[in-house]
């Protein structure tokens, strides 16, 4: 429960930081980079994972080697904490100040009663991002294994290949959304994302030598897991975004992380290309809240101008 109270604040935290030091243009590219980090993180952890389980055996790993990923994360954990030492308060947020620019509403209550809509879409685009990390990325080498009896080595190397294409694509696909817009960048990724999973479903079955490029195709698509924190963090002003962006995933991780691995597991009992049937709905609700989503393009002057008028709108008492 800590770990989860912990996490819950870093990646909103994080998105919300990035995009509000973001030079004029580049807040797709720069948030898409925070969010590859958080991917890289997951490339570490599969990495660490696949290493202590091919130097160790599995006597060994549960009489005290299980702790070697403990020891390294506590490592970067302390690594975290002293690069905070450096980082001061973003411009946008530091302006607001400057203004006096407090809320003396509950954040929390302006976000639901005033911006209802980009959060409705922000806990959509979330839970499609969860998801989908969730059963290409987490569930997937155990799904593949399972369903279709391929050996734990070639699934795992597939898998990481994947996730070092996710790390890639997630900066492409955030600074595309700077040039092309997020509704021209989500169309062809998602559909991609679908192409690319029902393509590695079928090579799983019938052709398992093009495995390892379907899975790296899949990768690739599932970098639209850059558009969430984008759609969040340009759906609120300033004055609730860190409220808003945070309530938003975090409601959507709890729902979708907690659901997704039961109804998954579930499908594929019924059908073993239920998982790809899965990614294809969730990329279709997932393109609808990118529609949906408030999409304005603001720098982050432009961004102090609105919520100077959002203060009025939504706190008439000031």
């Amino acid at each position: 429960m800590v770990q989860g109270i912990a996490i819950g604040g870093e990646a909103p935290g994080g998105w919300v930081f990035a995009a509000e030091y973001a030079r004029g243009g580049q807040l797709g590219l720069t948030v898409g980079l925070q969010t590859s980090g958080l991917c890289g993180g997951v490339l570490i952890g599969s990495l660490v994972a696949a290493g202590v389980s091919g130097a160790f055996s599995q006597g060994q790993i549960i009489n005290g080697f299980w702790r070697i990923p403990f020891l390294l994360g506590g490592i970067f954990g302390i690594i975290g904490m002293s690069l905070r030492r450096w980082l001061s308060e973003t411009p946008v947020f530091e302006e607001m100040r400057k203004r006096a620019e407090a809320s003396r509403k509950l954040p929390l209550r302006v976000v639901l009663r005033s911006h209802g809509r980009a959060a409705v879409a922000s806990v959509m685009s979330f839970s499609m991002l969860m998801a989908g990390i969730m059963v290409v990325v987490l569930m997937g080498p155990a799904l593949l294994q399972r369903l279709f009896q391929l050996s734990p080595r070639s699934v795992q190397s597939a898998n990481l290949a994947a996730t070092a294409a996710l790390c890639v694509s997630t900066v492409a696909v955030g600074a595309a959304t700077d040039r092309f817009g997020l509704r021209r960048v989500a169309t062809p990724v998602l559909l991609l994302l679908i192409a690319a999973t029902y393509g590695l479903y079928f090579s799983a079955a019938r052709m398992q030598s093009a495995l390892l490029p379907f899975y790296i195709l899949a990768g690739i698509g599932l970098g639209a897991v850059a558009l969430p924190p984008i759609i969040a963090v340009r759906a609120f002003p300033s004055l609730v975004r860190f409220t808003g962006v945070s309530f938003s995933s975090n409601v959507a991780y709890a729902l979708s992380g907690g659901l997704t691995p039961l109804f998954v597991s579930w499908l594929a009992h019924l059908n073993r290309m239920n998982p790809a049937h899965f990614i294809a709905a969730t990329a279709a609700l997932w393109l609808l809240a990118t529609l949906m989503a408030p999409n304005e393009r603001f720098s982050n002057s432009q961004w102090l101008m609105l919520d100077a008028r959002s203060t009025y709108e939504t706190m008439p008492n000031r």
